[in-house]
């Protein structure tokens, strides 16, 4: 009977741990928040850690802050496969697969250099996770969520766009002054002011020039969409599963159900 116990010790102890995980992960306890809301300063600090990247990449220090970043990465990674319940589906989402490439960029800087701007992406599979936007919708701000997701998209953008354009353009240009030159020619790219100071080389230069206005404008569009359309919640019907309404809705528009909207303006 001991014997068997032994065997079934360590296994118990990982049914409990990955428990664990889930409560903290997926729970609404008290605990459960402050764990959710440290992963999410973690997350900040790392992602302030991959903007930072290019000013640092010269640094002494710099491949020790590397690998500490990339062993937080992993455990992290870790984490969430221990707390999900179904791993092979959590590993065929684009954010999971997103960060396993971050985590290869980290782990071989010296051969992956040229991916790194890649890892701002990051921010936006942040955003993909419903912790932050979960909690916003409890609270008064909870209209606010679409105009927070168009930002965080047009901010990663630009952050990206700058990565590439230093990565390839600005390379021979290091430290501060090459990366404020090509964040300042994706901002003015962008928002179509088209300066002219500073301009990108060849034909690979205009190309990246035209799609870095394209898409820019897009998500510029999206963002104003955001702001200035009339402001809906995120509720979803309990008979159509329709998401979004207005404030102070009382019928689903698409089914007619009865909606019971929580009134957050207190």
């Amino acid at each position: 009977m001991s014997e068997t116990q032994d065997q079934a010790g360590p296994s118990e102890r990982f049914e409990r741990t990955c428990d664990r995980l889930r409560q903290l992960y997926h729970g609404r306890t008290p605990a459960a928040l402050r764990f959710q809301f440290a992963t999410l300063i973690v997350d900040l600090l790392i992602i302030g850690f991959f903007i930072a990247t290019p000013l640092l990449r010269g640094k002494p220090a710099f491949l020790w802050l590397d690998y500490a970043v990339a062993t937080i990465v992993l455990i992290e990674i870790v984490a969430r496969m221990l707390a999900s319940s179904n791993v092979p589906r959590l590993l065929r989402q684009p954010s999971m697969l997103l960060d396993l490439f971050i985590l290869a960029t980290l782990l071989a800087p010296q051969w992956l250099e040229n991916f790194g701007f890649l890892r701002i992406l990051r921010l936006w599979s942040l955003s993909q996770r419903n912790l932050l936007w979960g909690q916003l919708r409890e609270t008064r701000y909870r209209e606010w969520e679409d105009v927070s997701r168009a930002l965080i998209n047009l901010v990663t953008f630009l952050f990206v766009v700058t990565g590439f354009v230093y990565t390839f353009f600005f390379m021979g240009r290091p430290g501060l002054d090459g990366y404020v030159e090509a964040l300042y020619f994706t901002v003015a790219t962008v928002t179509t002011t088209g300066f002219g100071d500073i301009t990108l080389p060849g034909i690979g230069g205009k190309l990246t020039s035209i799609v870095v206005m394209i898409v820019g404008i897009s998500l510029f569009v999206r963002l104003a969409q955001a702001v200035f359309r009339p402001q809906k919640v995120t509720f979803p019907c309990p008979q159509c599963a329709l998401q979004r309404h207005e404030p102070d809705a009382v019928h689903c528009k698409a089914c007619g159900h009865i909606l019971k909207i929580p009134d957050h303006d207190d």
